[in-house]
């Protein structure tokens, strides 16, 4: 059994950003990858995903992204390579193809164990830093013959048999995914959920601008309301407003939720005009808290160019489907695009919540310092703020905690 200081879970943002925190303070310390270094932006990524953040935005403790527009917006593959560098730059020491299998104290109770295929580990620390997008939510069962995917396994449009198309979960992967298929000449249904809609550009600023000059990546979780609905960005050609209003105008079919189904015939919610309201009123929320803002700080930028009256008056829709066959709509693949749940099962100590919730075995932590001695976690959603499951606000928290494990 190989004796180490530190175990990092994880080769993604957040590991390699405790690492970097860790050596920083000359802290001992291996991570354990179960494949390899940024994995899931390799092979759970569609082909044309950009990343949703300008390029003057994308950064990991000590190592900043380097790009000859810094207002443009990198690829999928840029990003990959990006966490890669950043690695190599580190000096990471990365033990890949080693997925942790179990984690549980030591018979004395002093230290911690973790188990591989490969090997055991001893360790005094171990942080987990396996990220939010763990394993993909389970899809209804709803028979039928079309092929289901996860939004984790849709490459591009050409990799689908033919035929139409049914994406459930209209946050960013869905609305993304469907405009690529409409625009691709391939028929869609795209079944909507909650959503705010967000300009990409407002009064000459990108919405990262504007999301840090609100400050809102640094609300902590103990001022969290409640849990807002996923904002639609998109940074695909160069950034631009994703709006379900133009995909329906562009010819995609937009639904309610799918409550369930069975052999091919779905039931789906009378909520499509509501979910699109509401997605409308945040968009006119946005440019009135701009605008105060540009008021309060005496900002000097261009006049609003918005259309907000228009979106207060749009037409409610009122001849959604109810039902849909998917045979009779030529509908081949289903494309879920439901999110993620926690897979923790591995970790056998009390640090979990009692019972389960629909994101699975949630961590109990303070700022990812859990009550077991010694057991932290890095880079869930909400561990200390919102922008804490971020490429550009993980850094933060990995010196936290590399601050408490030096100490």
């Amino acid at each position: 059994m190989e004796q180490i200081e530190t175990l990092v879970i994880g080769g993604g943002q957040a590991g390699l950003s405790m690492s970097y925190c860790l050596r920083q303070r000359g802290q001992e310390h291996v991570i354990l990858e179960r494949h390899g270094v940024a994995e899931r932006w390799r092979s759970e990524r569609w082909d044309s995903l950009a990343f949703q953040s300008p390029n003057w935005n994308v950064r990991l403790p000590g190592f900043a992204f380097s790009a000859a527009d810094p207002d443009a917006f990198a690829s999928r593959d840029e990003i990959f390579r990006f966490i890669e560098d950043y690695a190599a730059v580190i000096r990471a020491p990365l033990r890949c193809g080693q997925p942790a299998t179990s984690l549980r104290r030591t018979s004395d109770g002093t230290r911690l164990t973790v188990e591989t295929p490969a090997g055991s580990f001893e360790a005094k620390n171990v942080v987990v830093a396996t990220g939010p997008f763990q394993r993909p939510v389970a899809p209804l069962q709803i028979g039928g013959s079309a092929l289901h995917l996860h939004s984790s396994r849709y490459r591009n449009p050409q990799s689908l048999p033919p035929g139409a198309v049914l994406v459930i979960g209209s946050a960013n992967s869905g609305a993304q995914i469907a405009e690529e298929l409409c625009s691709a000449g391939r028929r869609v249904f795209l079944s909507v959920s909650r959503h705010r809609r967000i300009p990409r550009r407002y009064r000459g600023k990108d919405y990262t601008w504007w999301y840090l000059a609100f400050n809102e990546g640094d609300t902590t979780i103990d001022r969290r309301g409640d849990e807002p609905a996923p904002r639609l960005l998109t940074g695909v050609g160069g950034g631009r407003d994703l709006d379900l209003h133009q995909l329906a105008a562009d010819g995609v079919v937009l639904l309610g939720r799918v409550l369930g189904g069975r052999d091919g015939q779905l039931a789906i919610a009378d909520d499509l005009g509501d979910n699109l309201a509401r997605g409308d009123a945040s968009f006119v929320d946005f440019t009135r808290q701009a605008d105060e803002l540009a008021v309060r700080q005496g900002l000097d930028l261009p006049p609003s160019d918005a259309d907000v009256a228009g979106l207060r008056h749009r037409a409610d829709v009122t001849d959604s489907l109810r039902k849909l066959d998917l045979s009779t709509a030529g509908i081949s693949t289903i494309i879920w695009a439901n999110g993620y749940r926690y897979d923790f099962g591995w970790i056998e100590l009390p640090v979990f919540a009692s019972g389960t919730s629909s994101s699975g075995r949630v961590p109990m932590h303070k700022r990812g310092v859990t009550a077991v001695p010694g057991v932290y976690f890095l880079g869930l959603p909400w561990l200390h703020k919102l922008k804490s499951a971020f490429l550009n606000g993980v850094g933060e928290d990995a010196e936290y905690l590399a601050d408490h494990i030096a100490r």
